[in-house]
């Protein structure tokens, strides 16, 4: 799987995400509020008091056709990077959690009140933790555990650069812990990059053990032309990269190769039992049929489930999913034959890493029996597969996300668990504990944040604000406010992040050429997840509707994007603290409120009525602000480090979800964001020489060439259509004027 501190955090989080691959939905910005021909009052402050809120508060989320949600166990126990949950073979008594960087395997007993965590495992000694698709990845129990005390794991050393190990333990105590001292390994794998180990390791129900690799490639290691297969282990079955391997533990030492695997009699590697997998990060036997559920985690576009068949080859890197892998991309021509398609696949509107999970069989949620359950780690949705009228299989949402999710778990009675990777929390899937009545507002007139008598009206009690630094939104005008519910306030980190109560509602209209085309609505429900909800006005301008699950129109002459609520959180990432528009040097500027006609600092405004938790100091200069893009009397680089912050960083940060190893904030010296004379981490896009960033020589950086596209290759990878041609001559001649990496 490719898998903050400061308050510039959000400011370059919605922007990055333009350029590397993931698209806001409510807390850009582009546009400010134009002034009146009449010069503004400048008293110190905009409102004299709180308006008070009486309608616009967060709803109850809408209702789904199968109502579950998401139970947090075992409150008590919290995890360090977390990405296997399991039970020993016919033991109910204990769970057992790998730790991906300590090396540290945990276990504690199966109790709703239980509160400590013991070590069954340290292997702290020998994981190599120094990158986050590195470390201890995968566990399996021998099937006749404790019987025969062995457990097999799947794990990373320091090498060159690193090295995967399959190894057996043996526990000398019953099944207590495992003895580190123990060790045998199994095979070992060269890896020639730090990224697409796979890691899984699991026992079929022919009592062979199935290993998974990725095909350890790094484009940004081998040069210009390279593909995202720089390595070419895709369709080499004379390698265990890129395969799902099958071994016989029980017999032959350290193995043997069972004799129906598809090479046994020559023509590729005898442990391979499928191939052409560019990173099976998480996948499941179903306990009922005995299938093999695949999530294969996809390069630019395509996320795949596969159903694993002996001898199978996927297609990697011959297709991603079940379209042709190439660039250019007009190069759309490429073998077919013998390659099986994705059971389903998705597009990164959605998501950017899949993670596979299990087929439904316990007996808690009768409406999900039979259907596979899946999730994505960027957008922390999961959904089921069921079948359509015709029997294709369609998605449908279970769990909007909220979080990065590492992994499924499956209980001995086929209930099913999900591990919140970045806060070490254990969550079940339950059915819903109450009927809820889908009160959700179909109209935007319905929401109580808009005049009903007028909908294009803010409601009352909703507070104007803008933003410094905005995010691009194809060319829109946007106008942007928010809305607490009484009696409660928003808290500041130490970032300058705002974090906003449960209940809260920030709301933006969105205009081309003075036509208003979409309102979004980004919610903080009671449960204290959010959602984001579009509404698509309509032709006359007198309602605007819910759009459900996204939609493309044709506006203006271009293509506007509704978002669905998935593709609004791959943007508001719980790394930027999901809000991204409202924080401290966003909002460190003048705005003119339109009911009192003052022209006044936003942040003294908004202290000044009590909506901040602590008093601010009262003085603006104590509080950063981010330069606008557009102001030429800033600096190039103050300009062009808030475009980035404020289009970028929210998933370009540390715990972003991106594969990608940067930091946009505004906060971090160039130097350290790894942009700066860095190396493409993905493709090279076919210049000579690239790099992310290339002081002084625009033409030969990756990241302004993704930025000036639309194409397979563009960012952000979803939500905009159109190139922001301002923002790409603000790039280009920042970078122009770049000597080195010591600049701000």
């Amino acid at each position: 799987i490719e898998i903050c501190l400061m308050w510039f955090s959000r400011l370059l989080a919605v922007s990055l995400l333009s350029v590397l691959g993931i698209t806001a939905c409510g807390g850009g910005s582009d546009n400010k509020n134009e002034s009146p021909d009449d010069p503004p009052s400048t008293l110190p402050f905009g409102l004299t008091q709180r308006p008070q809120n009486l309608s616009c508060v967060a709803p109850l989320r809408p209702v789904q056709d199968v109502s579950v949600e998401l139970e947090r166990v075992f409150p008590a126990l919290q995890f360090e990077l977390p990405v296997s949950l399991q039970q020993a073979p016919n033991d109910v008594s204990r769970w057992f959690v790998l730790e991906q960087i300590s090396g540290l395997i945990k276990q504690f007993e199966n109790r709703v009140d239980t509160t400590r965590a013991s070590v069954f495992l340290d292997l702290s000694d020998r994981v190599y933790n120094d990158d986050y698709e590195s470390g201890l990845l995968g566990m399996a129990f021998h099937p006749a555990f404790p019987d025969k005390p062995y457990v097999y794991l799947s794990y990373t050393r320091q090498g060159a650069p690193l090295v995967s190990y399959i190894s057996r333990f043996r526990s000398a105590d019953g099944g207590l812990t495992l003895d580190a001292s123990s060790e045998q390994v199994l095979l070992t794998l060269d890896q020639p990059s730090i990224v697409h180990q796979g890691g899984q390791l699991s026992f079929g129900p022919d009592g062979y053990l199935y290993i998974g690799f990725g095909d350890g490639g790094h484009a940004g290691f081998i040069g210009a032309n390279a593909s995202a297969d720089p390595f070419g282990h895709g369709q080499n079955t004379e390698t265990l990269f890129s395969s799902l391997l099958r071994i016989d533990v029980d017999n032959g030492q350290p193995y043997a190769i069972p004799a129906d695997n598809p090479f046994v009699a020559g023509g590729g590697r005898p442990e391979i039992f499928a191939w052409g997998l560019r990173n099976p990060w998480r996948w499941s036997f179903d306990r009922a049929t005995g299938r093999l559920w695949l999530g294969d985690v996809g390069e630019y576009n395509r996320e795949e489930i596969n159903l694993v068949e002996r001898g199978g080859n996927y297609g990697w890197s011959i297709r991603e999913g079940s379209s042709c892998f190439c660039y250019p991309p007009e190069q759309q021509q490429c073998p077919q034959q013998d390659l099986i398609n994705p059971f389903f696949e998705y597009d990164h509107a959605d998501g950017c890493a899949v993670i596979g999970g299990f087929v439904y069989r316990g007996e808690s949620i009768a409406a999900l029996q039979g259907q596979y359950v899946f999730g994505d780690f960027c957008s922390g949705e999961v959904w089921r597969l069921a079948g359509d009228a015709s029997g294709q299989p369609v998605k449908h949402s279970l769990i909007q996300g909220g979080f990065l999710l590492s992994a499924f778990a499956e209980d001995q009675t086929g209930e099913l668990y999900v591990l919140n990777w970045e806060e070490g929390a254990i969550f079940r899937l339950r059915a819903q504990q109450t009927t809820i009545e889908n009160t959700f507002p179909q109209l935007l007139s319905a929401t109580g944040c808009v005049d009903p008598t007028d909908p294009r009206q803010p409601a009352a009690g909703l507070i104007p604000y803008q933003v410094n630094a905005p995010f691009w939104s194809d060319g829109a005008t946007k106008q942007r406010w928010l809305a607490l519910p009484e009696a409660t306030a928003i808290q500041i980190d130490s970032a300058g992040d705002w974090l906003f109560p449960p209940g809260a509602v920030l709301m933006k209209n969105f205009e081309l050429a003075g036509e208003l085309i979409e309102t979004r609505l980004l919610v903080r429900h009671q449960d204290g997840g959010w959602g984001g909800y579009s509404y698509a006005w309509r032709e006359d301008g007198s309602e605007a509707d819910y759009v459900p699950g996204g939609s493309i129109r044709r506006w203006q002459g271009q293509d506007w994007i509704y978002p669905s609520s998935s593709q609004c959180l791959r943007c508001h990432t719980t790394a930027s603290k999901v809000v991204l528009g409202p924080e401290t040097a966003q909002l460190n500027g003048d705005l003119r409120y339109p009911d009192s006609g003052i022209s006044a600092n936003q942040l003294l405004t908004l202290d000044h009525i009590g909506l901040f938790a602590q008093p601010l100091s009262g003085r603006a200069e104590d509080y950063p602000a981010l330069a606008d893009p557009a102001d030429s009397t800033a600096s190039l680089a103050q300009r062009a480090r808030a475009y980035l912050h404020s289009n970028c960083a929210q998933c370009h940060q540390p715990a972003g979800p991106t594969r990608l190893d940067m930091d946009l904030r505004y906060t971090t010296a160039l130097a350290d964001t790894g942009i700066c004379d860095g190396l493409p981490q993905t493709s090279a896009l076919g210049i000579e020489n690239a790099r992310i960033v290339a002081p002084g020589a625009p033409e030969r950086s990756v990241l302004l060439s993704r930025i000036n596209r639309r194409d397979l290759y563009r960012m952000p990878p979803v939500g905009s259509k159109q190139v922001d041609s301002a923002g790409v001559a603000l790039l280009d001649a920042w970078i122009t004027q770049l000597t080195d990496c010591q600049s701000f």
